[in-house]
């Protein structure tokens, strides 16, 4: 691929939910049926792990059994303890040890018993990292920081702790202080897409008409080529015409993210952490915080100050 930087690639476990209808788990693998050409194919973890060994990438992930946080009690654990015997299928057909980081994900929904139990097992294979999965799929934004912070308090602290499917900006913040350290999601990209830019203010709705003749980037002090080179106007007009649009509202949006996550990574640094989460959130909602968001800040102890408090 020549990228001469850090790559990470996933397992193909999330498809299992994504493509659940054309898809069907057991214990050899998962067998998946083509929606182009009804093709079957067979992804066992052995040949997950082959393919990214391929692939090359400095972090690969565990294949596991991805199940919607909203399952069953019962399908939730089935998956929990498929995944953690899966977990050792990968390990001993990793080739590459030695170039290539493997990820286990803790998996066991909104279960504290299973998560912890999951966890713990993991962490006994001593990898040099540890993803929490599972989450991000509708559960209320209470029950997943705690069920966050309940994996952070688990998991080693002197290894990576990885969240997937984690985009938007608050739930960065508040993961981040929460103690993950690395995230993935499509959100800022496919929001692109749609016409949407991400603002320390929220999320700007390029195609309103409000936009039509205003002269300004989306953001004046972004260093992206959307915000150096093109106005609100420009993009307006373009966003739902030519697929220019989409590329600059993508790169406009993963550097938004990537000025986040550095600013953060940064107070964290120079121990200043709090005061730059109550700059952001003043960005973000001026003084109408959301509960769930001062309440798992001060669960570590971070005061959001504020001059009144907004349900939900």
């Amino acid at each position: 691929m020549k990228w001469p930087h850090a790559m990470l690639t996933d397992s193909g476990g999330f498809q299992m939910v994504s493509l659940s209808r054309l898809s069907k788990v057991t214990e050899k693998g998962v067998m998946f049926q083509s929606p182009f050409d009804d093709k079957v194919i067979d992804l066992t973890p052995e040949e997950s792990i082959r393919i990214q060994n391929t692939i090359g990438a400095d972090i690969i992930m565990q294949l596991d059994d991805v199940v919607s946080p909203l399952s069953t009690n019962e399908r939730i654990e089935e998956a929990m303890w498929r995944s953690i015997r899966w977990l050792d299928r990968c390990i001993a057909a990793h080739q590459r040890p030695e170039e290539q980081t493997l990820f286990p994900i803790i998996q066991g929904g909104l279960n504290k018993a299973l998560r912890k139990t999951c966890a713990e097992e993991m962490i006994k294979r001593n990898c040099g990292g540890y993803a929490i999965g599972g989450l991000s799929g509708g559960e209320e934004k209470d029950i997943y920081c705690d069920t966050v912070s309940m994996c952070t308090d688990l998991l080693p602290a002197d290894r990576p702790r990885y969240c997937m499917g984690i985009g938007y900006a608050t739930d960065l913040v508040v993961s981040v202080a929460l103690g993950v350290d690395m995230f993935d999601c499509v959100y800022p990209t496919r929001t692109a897409r749609f016409g949407n830019a991400l603002t320390r203010h929220g999320s700007m709705n390029l195609r309103h008409s409000r936009h039509g003749n205003d002269n300004r980037p989306i953001e004046e002090d972004c260093p992206c080529m959307a915000c150096r080179n093109y106005s609100r106007s420009y993009l307006h007009h373009v966003v739902t015409r030519d697929a220019t649009s989409c590329h600059l509202l993508t790169m406009h949006n993963i550097t938004y993210q990537m000025r986040l996550m550095d600013g953060l990574r940064e107070s964290i640094l120079n121990d200043d952490v709090e005061t730059f989460i109550n700059n952001f959130l003043h960005d973000m909602y001026q003084d109408d915080v959301p509960s769930w968001v001062t309440k798992a800040l001060a669960s570590v102890n971070i005061n959001v100050q504020r001059r009144r408090q907004r349900a939900g």
